[in-house]
């Protein structure tokens, strides 16, 4: 069962403006890298659901989380279908991710009161998601449409919040176009949690990437 209402997650999405998305099959090691976001001033994980057991390995890390890391929300990503979303939220998702939209994940969600962000790629996507109850639309993949599509959404509506997930990077150039186009939030997986920080186990690093990136929103907005 979630810990946090929709409402805080949305909020921590707005205030920390950066969600890191990881998934690894090694329960420890994903302990190591959750601990390392956490001591880097990351308030959300997104566990991207991609791999056998996925499951098993969420329900550890949540259970880490809450009892060592307090105010750590925990979601899913690469959700599928409202099974799979009520799987997770049993297992204390306090949000669900896709890649797609979905009314069925939306239903799901919606009946526990946990925030759900679609992957979508056009207006009339994300006005459906909204008329479904999302708060935050993912834009999916980010790198495809660009900051640009960003302003032309926020042109119409500007009252929606857009989380860009794909094509996200901490370096200022990139953060600073995705902020001054609008996003709420940015999900950023390998270009922060790298191949070689996990290879090389360099937890230090990637606290230290977090912080900066952290660091760099704060100064773009």
């Amino acid at each position: 069962m979630a810990q946090f209402t929709r409402i805080e997650v949305a909020q921590a999405m707005k205030d920390t403006g950066m969600i890191p998305l990881f998934f690894h099959q090694d329960i420890e090691l994903s302990k190591k890298v959750l601990k390392a976001c956490y001591d880097g001033g990351a308030r959300l994980m997104e566990f991207t659901a991609r791999g056998d057991f996925a499951h098993e390995v969420f329900g550890e890390l949540t259970k880490y989380a809450v009892t060592e890391l307090p105010g750590m929300i925990m979601g899913v990503g690469s959700v599928t279908d409202g099974a799979a979303a009520s799987l997770y939220m049993a297992l204390g998702a306090n949000f669900i991710v896709t890649p797609v939209l979905r009314e069925d994940i939306a239903i799901a969600c919606n009946r526990r009161k946990v925030l759900w962000s679609p992957g979508c790629g056009t207006l009339s996507e994300i006005a459906k998601a909204e008329e479904l109850g999302c708060e935050v639309v993912k834009l999916f993949p980010g790198d495809i449409y660009g900051p640009q599509f960003v302003k032309g959404i926020k042109g119409p509506q500007p009252w929606t919040s857009i989380m860009p997930t794909g094509g996200v990077s901490p370096t200022e150039e990139n953060l600073k176009g995705w902020f001054d186009a609008g996003v709420t939030c940015v999900g950023m997986g390998s270009k922060l949690i790298s191949k070689d920080i996990i290879a090389n186990k360099d937890y230090g690093k990637l606290e230290l990437d977090v912080k900066n990136a952290l660091a760099i929103i704060k100064a773009v907005r």
